[in-house]
């Protein structure tokens, strides 16, 4: 059987939502690719390049068109606000393909202690590192994005043990597991999209973590838990912040934390003035890019 591959050169902020369209579409899954060569079975870990190959595979069959139109749309409506180069198209064969996508997944080292690691990588590599295991079928937070790889970094630096965590649009999971293997008691998630809580669920299983996660599809507000948590994360975007902030930070704990992304620079001060008017200062702002992330306490 003969499949269309559909592949793109982008730079690695864009690598989750493109990722998401190919994976949506596509046929079986979605690669990325590294260009730089290294040995991930050595334990040498992949650096981040300046562009990322994005591929996925369609059937030729009757859904082909549609398909190939929807990734085209997407594609589309990324370039609007980065420059990105055009979709390559090349008819393959059957052969391998399904199983050779895997070659070009490779862990990530992300701040002093944390590694993602795809479920089928040895990771015996890094002992002297917390490793999360994620099977990146749909790459959605994987640690590529510049505001899941903050978020990662400021849990690492907030956590100290015991803590409660809510998730909000928790996507992979990857957050709460690494909020959990960090050493927080427990972390809820809440999630809109059915797949993602499959997938979400599916890591948690991957990582031992299914009695200290719980993956909901739900939002905030029909939330069946309503406590309040030391810990809250919302890795979502602005808009949706701002008109949340009051509900996001009545979540909190007095004397706990929230951390905040998802926001491009231009809506940080939207962002801040929004949860600042319920209790809740500001204690630290990543930048990466055009990308920010925020920390803050609730007093």
């Amino acid at each position: 059987m003969s499949w269309l591959e559909l592949s793109i050169n982008s730079p690695p902020e864009f690598v989750e939502p493109l990722s998401h369209i190919f994976y949506k579409y596509g046929e079986g899954g979605v690669s990325v690719e590294y260009p730089a060569e290294f040995n991930p079975d050595e334990g040498e870990v992949a650096p981040v390049p300046k562009f990322l190959i994005i591929k996925t595979y369609l059937p030729f069959d009757k859904t082909l068109d549609q398909r190939k139109a929807n990734i085209e749309i997407g594609v589309r409506l990324v370039a609007h606000v980065c420059e990105i180069d055009s979709l390559v198209e090349r008819e393959v064969e059957e052969e391998d393909w399904e199983s050779n996508w895997k070659e070009y997944f490779h862990p990530i080292k992300i701040g002093k202690k944390l590694v993602i690691c795809p479920t089928w990588r040895n990771n015996e590599l890094f002992p002297d590192r917390k490793v999360v295991m994620l099977d990146p079928g749909m790459a959605f937070g994987t640690g590529h994005h510049p505001t899941t790889r903050m978020c990662l970094e400021l849990i690492e630096e907030i956590i100290r043990g015991d803590e409660s965590v809510l998730d909000l649009g928790c996507g992979s999971g990857i957050l709460s597991i690494t909020a959990v293997k960090m050493g927080a008691a427990s972390s809820y998630g809440l999630e809109i999209q059915e797949n993602a809580v499959k997938v979400a669920r599916e890591n948690c299983v991957s990582n031992n973590v299914v009695d200290e996660v719980h993956i909901e599809l739900g939002t905030l507000s029909n939330s069946s838990n309503k406590k309040n948590y030391d810990v809250v994360m919302a890795n979502i975007s602005s808009k949706v912040i701002v008109d949340l902030s009051e509900s996001l930070v009545r979540s909190v704990k007095v004397g706990g934390h929230i951390i905040l992304s998802g926001i491009l620079n231009e809506s940080l001060s939207d962002v801040k003035k929004a949860i600042s008017i319920f209790e809740m200062k500001i204690e630290e702002t990543r930048i990466d890019g055009d990308w920010v992330a925020i920390l803050g306490r609730k007093y």
